[in-house]
């Protein structure tokens, strides 16, 4: 069980429904599943109802029954890069999933992040590919997953294959490609798809770039950079060469994360993956300045 606790500092009363979806951005969907919840939302230890008044200096509680159903793991170790009392940043290597599934039922993100909260579900706010490393935002309850979600802005780094001459954006739709399940492209029916991107560091065979996405769409950097001739250095599903690395040269190094709860804004970062850092160096390409 996770207690969530709410005092209206406001100088109004109002209804304890439109406190919590107004004032505290509690989602609809969480306050009708604690409705079925003993003593989901109480005041002074009592059941309140979503319309009865809240007043000035009253304090609220939210009882959330959140346990986790997927294994626990506490083998597969994921550093943490910063954690509070709502959630976790995570620094995921290369070559883990995030999510449980057929293939890695208890070696990815979910099952560690089970090992360490062992009563809550696994949300994780941002999703990485396998083989893209880095920075995972996770909450510890559906509350803070739902207020985080457009409260994260992220910077990602990646080795282009071929010489990227200045700056730009690509803005291009994205879409599932009707011969897979998986793969995505850039075809007219597809979603908008908008990724800003500066070049850093540039050698022979490759380029170094930095990447902040206006949207999110699924493989979006991997996509965009491959559709421009650019594809990521060890990404074969989309034409990287693998010469030098296997799965694609991809990093979330910078978070910055708007706490509404705590008021204020946290930045988090993550050191180059150790692959990228050495083909880096084998290239005499210059990052450590950067992330």
């Amino acid at each position: 069980m996770k207690e969530l606790i709410f005092t209206n500092d406001t100088s109004g009363s109002m209804t304890l429904e439109k406190f919590l979806r107004s004032e505290k951005s509690v989602s609809k969907r969480l306050i009708t599943k604690l409705k079925q919840q003993p003593m989901g939302i109480t005041r002074d230890g009592l059941l309140i109802r979503t319309i009865d008044n809240v007043n000035p200096g009253d304090t609220i509680r939210l009882l959330i029954d959140d346990k986790d159903i997927q294994t626990a793991n506490s083998s597969v170790y994921v550093p943490v890069a910063y954690e509070n009392d709502s959630f976790v940043v995570f620094n995921k290597p290369r070559n883990m999933p995030v999510h449980p599934s057929i293939k890695h039922r208890d070696d990815t993100l979910g099952n560690y992040f089970s090992y360490l909260y062992p009563d809550c579900s696994f949300r994780p706010v941002n999703r990485l590919d396998r083989n893209t490393s880095g920075l995972c935002l996770a909450a510890k309850d559906p509350h803070t997953a739902a207020i985080l979600q457009k409260s994260v802005e992220k910077t990602y780094y990646a080795l282009v294959c071929g010489k990227v001459e200045k700056d730009g954006v690509i803005d291009a739709p994205i879409g599932r490609l009707k011969e897979s399940i998986i793969k995505r492209g850039v075809c007219e029916s597809g979603q908008r798809a908008v990724t800003h991107y500066s070049v850093v560091s540039v050698c022979d065979k490759y380029t170094f770039v930095r990447v902040k996405l206006e949207t999110g769409r699924t493989h979006q950097i991997r996509v965009h950079f491959s559709w421009k001739g650019h594809p990521l250095a060890g990404d074969d599903m989309y034409g990287g060469s693998c010469e030098d690395i296997t799965g694609q040269a991809l990093h979330c190094g910078e978070m910055i994360i708007n706490d509404s709860v705590a008021q204020k804004i946290i930045e988090v970062k993550a050191p180059l993956n150790e692959e990228m850092a050495g083909l880096m160096r084998k290239y005499s390409m210059k990052w450590n300045d950067i992330v």
